[in-house]
């Protein structure tokens, strides 16, 4: 049976029908955000993505100081950087990038709370995006590596959203590293210990996460992913 709508809707859902209306006029907004992601990353070259709480701060030494240390030597190895743009790890990666001499890209988010994007952003490859999920999927096309410093649902949020899409094999493999080893290794032990005890998850799927703490590890380990996949996006 086809089910036709009517036109008269009671009255307390009269605004729902006309906020939807306009709904697929949000497709050029969204288009937009997209081509102009596009251009822009296509010409940014191999890269990696940092993530990371926007709290820290220099007061944070060991968090601070590790997030510029390992950006510095991301760049080093022929790398640029990507952040989401903001304050705390992302500017202490973008700073790190600048500071030698390496592209440096942000792609902020429009968010009521959030604070300015962080000095360090090279013009070129500053991005602003109204959608979380254009956003998104400019990290997971373009970035080589993923490295997650401690932080919150942000971090989180890209974190399982790219070992979602490694395990269902939506993009090619890329490595995602876990730097803090104190602050990881609570969620380790659970999805190990839960997770995988439960067959919610294959033994498979725990090997797509590697925690260190040894930043000249991690950055030999993404030269060598980088030198064998010889591909220039995920997807």
């Amino acid at each position: 049976m086809h089910y036709e709508p009517s036109d008269e809707y009671p009255e307390h859902l009269k605004p729902h029908k006309i906020a939807h209306t306009f709904d697929a006029w949000r497709i050029f907004r969204i288009m937009a955000e997209f081509v102009d992601g596009f251009e822009t990353m296509t010409s940014l070259g191999p890269s990696v993505a940092i993530f990371g709480s926007t709290n820290a701060t220099p007061k944070d030494r060991l968090y601070y100081d590790m997030t510029v240390e390992l950006a510095k030597k991301i760049v080093h190895r022929g790398f640029g950087i990507i952040t989401g743009g903001g304050p705390g790890i992302m500017e202490c990666a973008n700073k790190g990038a600048r500071e030698a001499g390496g592209k440096s890209c942000g792609l902020c988010i429009n968010l009521p709370s959030e604070a300015q994007p962080n000095p360090y952003i090279d013009e070129k490859y500053h991005l602003s995006f109204r959608y979380f999920f254009v956003r998104k999927v400019m990290f997971t096309r373009y970035a080589k590596a993923f490295v997650a410093m401690p932080g919150g649902f942000g971090t989180l949020d890209e974190l399982f959203e790219a070992l979602t899409l490694i395990q269902t094999k939506k993009v090619k493999f890329f490595p995602v590293y876990l730097v803090g080893s104190a602050y990881w290794a609570p969620l380790l032990d659970w999805i190990k210990n839960t997770l995988l005890a439960a067959g919610n998850i294959q033994p498979e799927d725990f090997k797509l996460i590697q925690i260190s703490d040894d930043l000249d590890a991690i950055v030999d380990s993404i030269e060598k992913h980088y030198r064998q996949a010889k591909s220039l996006e995920n997807f």
